[in-house]
Order: structure tokens, then sequence, then C-alpha cells
């Protein structure tokens, strides 16, 4: 085994043995059940974690990652977990959260290829494309971070529109999606004022969303 894995175990290890002796029994009463409150949809980058930037403990968060946090209906994985965090876990809240700088999202804009990945980095190509009379005119730095918001924006829509939580919405379920942008360089989450609770209140809001960002004069 490396030296770099065994230092893994080892840290581990430490972590494991302190997490008891401060709080004994811990791990014993984490392992009977799982009844998190919150769902994260996130970036798989390795700079986003979802339980420390939330100030969450391990339990409280049910998580799922893929490059530029992208939800679309084809996607069974995505659509699973959310099913089982709203049917089973019942959580009350998702959390679509993108990220300032994020490498799919500037890969997008760039035009860089990236190999496999390109193909899911269409659906992000996609959004710029919908919105490109609202991109195009600004600044490319803008641009960047415009299309981070867009896409987190785009992908709160996506979850609300699931039979997933549409069937909750009709069953009068407590359950409510959320658009935040994570930045990287302050640690602070923007929330993108996307939060969605029923049915009637995705539309208006997606529009209202999108018209934050102002298309060029003509």
């Amino acid at each position: 085994m490396s030296t770099s894995i065994q230092t893994l175990i080892e840290n581990n290890r430490r972590w494991a043995a302190e997490t008891e002796r401060l709080r004994p029994g811990y791990f014993q009463e984490l392992a009977q059940q799982q009844t998190p409150k919150y769902l994260w949809i996130g970036c798989s980058d390795s700079r986003v974690p979802a339980n420390q930037i939330t100030g969450l403990e391990p339990g409280e968060v049910f998580v799922h990652r893929n490059v530029a946090n992208v939800v679309v209906h084809s996607d069974l994985n995505a659509l699973s977990v959310i099913q089982f965090a709203v049917e089973y876990l019942k959580v009350e809240h998702i959390l679509v959260v993108g990220h300032y700088g994020c490498g799919g999202v500037l890969a997008t804009l760039r035009g860089a290829r990236v190999g496999l990945a390109d193909n899911w980095l269409r659906h992000v190509h996609d959004v710029k494309m919908r919105h490109r009379k609202r991109l195009d005119h600004l600044p490319v730095a803008v641009q960047e971070d415009v299309l981070c918001e867009m896409n987190v924006i785009e992908q709160v829509g996506n979850v609300a529109l699931t039979n997933v939580l549409q069937d909750a919405w009709a069953r009068g379920q407590n359950v409510s999606v959320h658009g935040w942008c994570y930045g990287l360089k302050d640690g602070l989450v923007k929330d993108l004022g996307v939060s969605m609770s029923n049915r009637e209140e995705v539309m208006p809001i997606f529009r209202s969303a999108l018209k934050r960002y102002p298309r060029a004069e003509t």
C-alpha cells in the first residue's frame, strides 16, 4: 500500500478515536439512522465540501455531486437521489449549489475540450446558448460568474419540474428547492433568490430570476 494511502488510513484512525473521545457513543448513535433535512446537489469540485460549508454534522445533509451541478431528466442517478431524499428521507430543503470558478462552466464559455465530459457539459452549453443575449455583452470575468449563477437557476428549475417534486407538492409535502452559488475566494454562499415551495411558484420565480441579467441594449 502506498505511503499516501496509508496516511489517509492513519488520519482516519486518529479522527475516529478523537471523535469518540470527545463525544462518546457518537458513531453508534449515527449508525442507527440518518434523518437529514437537506439534500445538497453540488459540483464534484473537491474545494466545495457540503458539510463544512454549511456547518452541518455527518448525517445532517444528503449529498449528490456531479460535474457542474447539473440536473437533467435523463440522469437516473440524480433522479434516484432526489426521489430517495424526498420520498424516504423526507428532506425539507433541496439546495442546488454551484460555485464561482467552476471548471465545467469555464470550459463551456471558452470552448475548451476536456474529453468525455464534453458531452455532459452540453447541458451547460445549452444554458449559455439560451441566454446568450444576456451574456455576450458582458466582460469575460463577469460572464464567468453570471453563467455559474444562470446554470444554478436552470438546474433549480429542472429539479422543481421533476415528477418527484411535482408529486410531492401535489400531496402537500413540505419541501422547497433553493439555488446558491459558493465563492471559493471567500467561503461564502450567495442566495440566488430562486426558492420554490410549490408548483405555482416555479415559472414566475424562474422568469424573475433571469430578468436580473439584462439583455444588451440595441
